[in-house]
């Protein structure tokens, strides 16, 4: 019989945008599963309070300031990931951003590149880098956030729509690629999630009822209902599974 325990002790976790919201409820999970964590983010004062959230929970702990979009910032995180823990063993690729953008047709070329930026080349730039540490250690799993809009195209977030839908061909491709190496690449694609970065939908009473009225579940994702579902791929439970993307939606894309 197996062990059915989620137990990530040993094994060095990076979550990109680590310092806030989804990103952070993720690395505090996986720092509870006895997994030494590794986060970035753009902002000092964030992954500042983030770390010390995570010491807290006893794990050793590596915070950095990151722009996973910018290739030398990326060299440099994984060089510190490296010279400090030798090796990586998951990672997730959580950073991403939405703004509200015009239809694709009238959008400006500067919006279309910082979106595609934030949420595809980022996750492209860490699994190229993580690859190399991980195909050393014999093994690794890479976790991708997406989102339902990858395949469900909304107005407003058009942009975004295509930039979530590069990452999970992305996550398809990369587990071709990579599981002769024992890398697993999967995808977790929530629908809204209670987080700031999605504020604006959920405090809306108006926005929110429409949400809900796709939602079967009756209810919008919490973070925890994400981090479970990531808890499981990061764990040897998942060995077999790669290329997949798995909805936590509460049944909306059913």
């Amino acid at each position: 019989m197996g062990d059915w325990n989620i137990n990530l002790s040993g094994k060095v976790a990076l979550v990109t945008g680590g310092s806030r919201g989804l990103g952070k409820a993720i690395a505090l999970a996986m720092a509870e599963k006895g997994a030494t964590i590794v986060i970035c983010g753009r902002k000092q004062e964030n992954l500042a309070k983030a770390l010390a959230e995570l010491k807290a929970t006893g794990v050793e702990v590596l915070a950095q300031v990151a722009n996973m979009g910018k290739s030398e910032q990326v060299a440099s995180l994984f060089q510190a990931v490296e010279g400090k823990f030798g090796k990586l063993d998951i990672l997730v690729n959580n950073v991403g951003t939405n703004l509200l953008t015009p239809s694709v047709a009238e959008a400006d070329e500067g919006l279309w590149d910082k979106l595609l930026e934030t949420n595809l080349k980022s996750a492209f730039l860490a699994s190229s880098m993580a690859y190399k540490l991980m195909k050393k250690a014999g093994a690794g799993k890479i976790i991708n956030i997406s989102s339902i809009a990858a395949r469900k195209a909304a107005r407003g977030m058009g942009i975004y729509c295509i930039a979530k839908a590069g990452l999970e061909m992305l996550t398809k491709v990369l587990a071709v690629e990579l599981a002769s190496d024992h890398i697993q690449v999967n995808a977790v694609a929530p629908s809204v999630v209670r987080t700031q970065f999605s504020q604006p939908f959920w405090s809306n009473e108006s926005i929110m009822q429409e949400i809900l009225r796709t939602i079967p579940a009756g209810r919008i994702a919490e973070p925890d209902d994400v981090v479970g579902a990531v808890l499981f791929l990061a764990s040897s439970l998942s060995d077999f599974i790669t290329g997949e993307v798995v909805n936590v939606d509460g049944g909306s894309m059913s």
